[in-house]
């Protein structure tokens, strides 16, 4: 079998029988993104867009975009060039820019109504990343590689050619006598993962290689995943989705094994934020000890609140006091409102206007919960708020204890 077969045949079996009718490709010019373009215009079963983000962060960046769309151009396949101007020159460059240019490509992908957006990470990204995530003392989940696929800002994300190294990729665009873009911050060693990247020259020898670091990083998937399965087992037992908030049995919780009960309050969270990140690891070590303690705490926009029987993980109302939509779209990224839905109506969180509610101690949500939940709103006016008893027809409705038990299962 040829070296394009070989590629070719890692996409067909990468989208199975769910081949996507519109797909997105992130490409920046360099020879991961490129070939991937390449290989996936071969395959010919998707019509392909293609995004290049301009982070404006070097001076050959908007050259090498138009180098990109020029290439697009000559295969007929639609090209936008967005520009980033994020960067405040705080904190970390890559990390910053890297998040941001999901949120961007993700909104673009969203407007053009995309099955997914397809991006050119390989075995040498993942191999890099772990080692990364090793040097941090990271656990079971960070040190399970990157997904094939995964869901952030309300797209798909995919990763067909995870299983090539990036030597491979460039034999495919060498054949075809295409250029592609070489970054010079791939060699500042300013920057982790290039430091990590030529660790990784200086480990093969003793072994530890690119492939054995995924070979190992797909083990730890499949313990991973024994164990969100164990969790997802355990909450359909012992935790209820009440008002919306999570509520765990805390005797049931207490008796976990230290790791189980870490993945279950993290994803609790997580799940509760509608976050596509988890929380740091110390921070939940930190907030476990406070509970074990009986104490309450936050977490990750989230509050969670101890009893001697219940750990009620709920939503915190600092994170979600600005936060305002139209009544007939989901907010908070969980809550549906059900009424008589008007233009000039609002949702937002009910915050202190509970004492405007006579029957919020009836229902018997406690108030920290109900500070954080969606109410409808007419400028300053308050019109409804549905948990707290004042429904004025409108209903607020979210997903149950089943949808949390899938959520660990697929995170």
């Amino acid at each position: 079998m040829t070296a394009t077969a070989r590629l070719l045949g890692t996409i067909d079996t990468f989208f199975g029988d769910e081949r996507p009718d519109r797909l997105g490709v992130a490409v920046s010019g360099g020879s991961d993104s490129l070939a991937l373009l390449h290989i996936l215009n071969e395959w010919g079963h998707a019509d392909l867009n293609v995004v290049t983000v301009n982070h404006g962060l070097r001076p050959d960046a908007a050259s090498e975009a138009l180098h990109v769309a020029q290439l697009c151009g000559r295969l007929d396949v639609p090209h936008r060039i967005i520009e980033w101007t994020g960067w405040d020159g705080k904190g970390n460059l890559q990390d910053q820019a890297r998040r941001s240019r999901y949120s961007i490509v993700a909104e673009w992908a969203r407007g053009l109504n995309l099955d997914g957006v397809a991006l050119g990470h390989t075995m040498d990204d993942e191999a890099e990343t772990m080692l990364m995530r090793l040097a941090r003392g990271a656990g079971v989940d960070g040190l399970s590689g990157m997904a094939g696929r995964f869901r952030r800002d309300g797209m798909d994300f995919l990763r067909p050619v995870l299983s090539h190294r990036r030597d491979e990729l460039r034999a495919f665009l060498k054949a075809r006598r295409l250029r592609w873009v070489d970054d010079p911050s791939n060699e500042d060693e300013a920057f982790e993962r290039v430091r990590v990247r030529k660790a990784l020259s200086v480990l093969a020898p003793l072994g530890v290689t690119t492939e054995q670091l995924c070979t190992v990083a797909a083990h730890l998937r499949e313990a991973r995943d024994a164990l969100s399965w164990v969790a997802a087992n355990w909450v359909s037992k012992s935790a209820k989705v009440v008002a919306g908030d999570l509520v765990f049995d805390r005797p049931a919780l207490s008796g976990l094994p230290p790791e189980l009960c870490r993945r279950l309050v993290t994803q609790g969270v997580r799940w509760i934020a509608s976050s596509d990140y988890p929380p740091r690891r110390q921070a939940v070590d930190a907030a476990l000890r406070v509970m074990r303690d009986g104490g309450n705490t936050t977490l990750h926009g989230c509050r969670l609140m101890v009893s001697d029987m219940t750990v009620r993980i709920t939503r915190e109302y600092d994170a979600v006091k600005e936060r305002a939509g139209p009544t007939d779209a989901l907010w908070d990224g969980r809550w549906t409102l059900e009424g008589l839905h008007e233009p000039e109506l609002e949702v937002r969180a009910l915050g202190e206007a509970v004492k405007d509610c006579p029957d919020w101690r009836a229902t018997g949500i406690p108030r920290i919960s109900l500070l954080a939940s969606p109410a409808i709103w007419r400028e300053t006016a308050l019109v409804a708020a549905p948990l707290a008893g004042l429904e004025n027809g409108w209903t607020a409705t979210t997903r149950d204890a089943n949808d949390f038990a899938a959520f660990l299962i697929s995170h």
